[in-house]
């Protein structure tokens, strides 16, 4: 698999679109980062990691309005391997006018758009989400 982060993000995407409670994956680090941010932003209900066989899997269980509205409706990876996308703390886009959140690796970790733009850090802009 050459972009893990963009089969991390269509498993999700996939998965909310068919209504899934949950989606399990295979873990690393930057996918527990992503999935950290998405339960503080309210996208998603928890997550778990576990180990089966050698190999730990990250489970994230979705979350659904009370009318079982979608609370993601669109999911998208903007910097792929094959074109990076960087930006500066100036240039961070805002998503649906901040509605919607954007997730960043900076040289001080994985963060959403907003607090780069509030730390002053610029990086690799992973995905809109919103």
């Amino acid at each position: 698999m050459t972009d893990p982060i963009a089969d991390m993000l269509t498993r999700i995407r996939n998965a909310v679109q068919a209504r899934h409670a949950k989606v399990d994956m295979p873990t690393s680090r930057l996918k527990v980062e992503l999935a950290r941010i998405l339960k503080d932003e309210g996208y998603i209900s928890h997550y778990k990691t576990s180990e089966e066989g050698g190999h730990t899997n990250l489970t994230v269980f979705l979350k659904y309005g009370s009318k079982g509205e979608l609370v993601i409706s669109n999911i998208e990876r903007v910097s792929r391997p094959g074109c990076r996308v960087y930006v500066s703390k100036t240039e961070i886009p805002r998503v649906l006018g901040g509605l919607g959140i954007n997730i960043l690796t900076t040289s001080h970790g994985v963060m959403t758009g907003k607090e780069a733009r509030k730390q002053g850090f610029g990086g690799e802009l992973l995905c809109n989400i919103y």
